[in-house]
């Protein structure tokens, strides 16, 4: 699998399983830890490919959210993003 469709299936992974349940939920912001992203893509996802994924302007412009903050160390499993919706 190409790159683009590594960071495509990350962010389809985000939008169907954070970014919409947030939504439905009337949430103002949901926290999205990269390790747990990583694992549940079966580690076909490169953890430095999943962060990438999370903080690209695109990825925020296509889901209408922000990117309010980033915790923990650069690229790891511990990382978590948290955007406003």
């Amino acid at each position: 699998m190409r790159t683009g469709q590594y960071a495509d299936t990350v962010r389809d992974h985000v939008l169907k399983n954070y970014i919409e349940p947030a939504r439905n939920a009337k949430a103002a912001s949901v926290k999205v830890r990269a390790g747990d992203v990583h694992r549940a893509l079966n580690d076909r996802a490169r953890l430095p490919l999943v962060c990438s994924a999370l903080t690209a302007i695109s990825f925020r412009r296509a889901h209408n959210s922000r990117l309010l903050k980033v915790e923990g160390p650069g690229q790891s499993t511990t990382t978590t993003f948290t955007f406003g919706l």
